[in-house]
């Protein structure tokens, strides 16, 4: 008996109706980011792994796909090498290439190559399917689409007012109600500076990142198990806890890292974002969020999340500014 059909895990079918709704999604978004002046690229399906590794954490280098090299490839490898089964460094000696696992770090790759035809400010959208060896579970895919819009060439703080009207405009088309949260990633610098951790910015913020998820008393127990000492995770909680309006929190923010001058200056930016956005009309809720730290390493300044408000469902979008 043959045996029946499949798919991989993690990656889906679409019905002819399915496609009819998510091109309605995409185009919706397309037309946004054009009105914004967004211009389309596209890049392969996979970099080389030199691009690729590094720039996603410890964690998310596991989840890259890697692609095995086509033809012979053992004589570059030992017979120690082999009996050996270390996975990881067998892989780095047959795999060179991988899939992508965003659209940001390609686009950084992309603005390095092409940099001498390349206009800045240079503001580009992609749309585009990427791919992540992760556990497929609800919600949770393989293989799954991303809509991604950057500008490059500019630091002014104006680029992400904008982008955050984008987010704003493109869920108020399509009816959905979300809170915009908003931090920086220079606070989250400050704040490891305050409580005396400074070189394990990575690992608290990987771990805070996931307060949502695994509640308050996990994440504390992943910071101890990352060597973060007991006084410098107590110094941590009121800090994570800080509630009030987001005037309330960027005022008692001033007072928490006046002894970090990074710190200071992701307040500073996080308040202009926010008070040029408040003269803008914006429909849906925008908050200081200092529990959202994304856990990738490129982001060096502001960082977004947006969430539905009437369905439980993770974050719909996500994006920060980071240095090339």
């Amino acid at each position: 008996m043959a045996a029946k059909p499949g798919i991989p895990k993690g990656t889906r079918d679409f019905s002819p109706v399915e496609m009819a709704k998510r091109n309605y999604i995409f185009n919706t978004i397309r037309e946004v980011y054009h009105l914004y002046g967004y211009e389309q690229i596209e890049t392969p399906s996979m970099e080389n792994l030199s691009t690729l590794m590094g720039k996603y954490g410890e964690e998310g280098d596991k989840l890259l796909f890697k692609i095995q090299n086509s033809g012979d490839y053992f004589p570059g490898i030992t017979d120690e090498e082999l009996l050996s089964r270390n996975a990881a460094g067998l892989a780095s000696k047959f795999c060179e290439k991988g899939l992508r696992y965003d659209l940001t770090v390609p686009f950084a790759r992309y603005v390095v190559m092409h940099r001498d035809k390349i206009s800045f400010p240079f503001k580009r959208y992609q749309i585009q399917p990427v791919w992540r060896a992760d556990r497929p579970q609800k919600g949770r895919y393989r293989e799954f689409y991303q809509c991604d819009a950057d500008v490059v060439g500019s630091d002014s703080l104006l680029n992400e007012v904008e982008l955050v009207q984008i987010m704003d405009t493109v869920f108020t088309r399509f009816g959905i109600r979300v809170s915009i949260k908003i931090n920086n990633r220079k606070i989250l610098s400050g704040i490891a500076e305050i409580i005396g951790e400074p070189e394990k910015i990575v690992d608290i913020t990987v771990a805070i990142d996931k307060l949502d998820k695994i509640g308050l008393e996990n994440v504390n127990k992943e910071l101890a198990s990352k060597e973060i000492s007991e006084e410098s995770i107590a110094l941590l909680q009121p800090i994570l806890l800080l509630e009030g309006s987001n005037l309330e929190k960027l005022e008692k923010l001033k007072t928490v890292l006046a002894g970090s001058e990074i710190g200071l200056k992701g307040v500073e930016e996080c308040e202009y974002i926010l008070k040029m956005l408040s003269g803008m009309g914006i429909k849906n809720e925008i908050e200081l969020d200092l529990t959202l730290a994304r856990g990738l390493n490129y982001y060096t300044g502001a960082i977004f999340e947006v969430k539905a408000l009437d369905v439980a469902i993770g974050s719909i979008t996500r994006g920060g500014v980071m240095t090339i």
